[in-house]
């Protein structure tokens, strides 16, 4: 029994030690997609948190598994995280669907803080320069000076214009 423990515990040392190495590994990634599309800092700490909070709550779920935690118990958790997961991909005002989305801006997508962008409607056009990218919205300035929050979730919808910043 005593050899299962340290088993046990060894298991669990390798888990911590495997998630903080993806955790470095994502960090240096980020940190690199920073200097290659010219991101904001604050940009990068909003995506490093969602990311580190989705790894140690997998770390959670792993180190359960090796404790004995009841395989009906953990299925119900993945699955009521996976149904948290797919709203957050599919709800379209959902606080999840922004977040996802504004991951999604950050790491694939080709605008960034200074770049002018029309956001492409059927009745409506709206112009402006980009003046903050959040872990919910974007925030334009119009060209009458206006502060306009758009959803990311909402972005990702829509046809977009944009003529980028010229590179420094």
């Amino acid at each position: 029994m005593e050899f299962l423990n340290h088993f046990k515990i060894l298991e669990s040392i390798v888990v911590f030690v495997g998630a903080f190495f993806l955790r470095l590994i994502i960090t240096k990634s980020l940190r690199r997609i920073q200097l290659k599309f010219g991101f904001i800092e604050a940009r990068i700490a909003i995506t490093n948190k969602v990311i580190s909070i989705l790894i140690y709550m997998t770390v959670v779920v792993f180190i359960a598994f090796i404790w004995g935690v009841d395989e009906k118990q953990l299925l119900i958790y993945i699955s009521s995280f996976l149904t948290i997961l797919g709203i957050a991909f599919f709800a379209q005002w959902s606080l999840l669907s922004n977040i996802t989305a504004g991951i999604i801006l950050y790491v694939n997508y080709p605008v960034k803080i200074g770049d002018s962008i029309t956001i492409l409607e059927k009745d409506n056009n709206i112009t402006g320069e980009i003046k903050d990218i959040g872990a919910f919205f974007i925030t334009l300035k119009t060209p009458t000076a206006e502060l306009i929050s758009i959803p990311n979730a909402v972005i990702l919808q829509k046809n977009i214009k944009y003529s980028p910043q010229p590179e420094q």
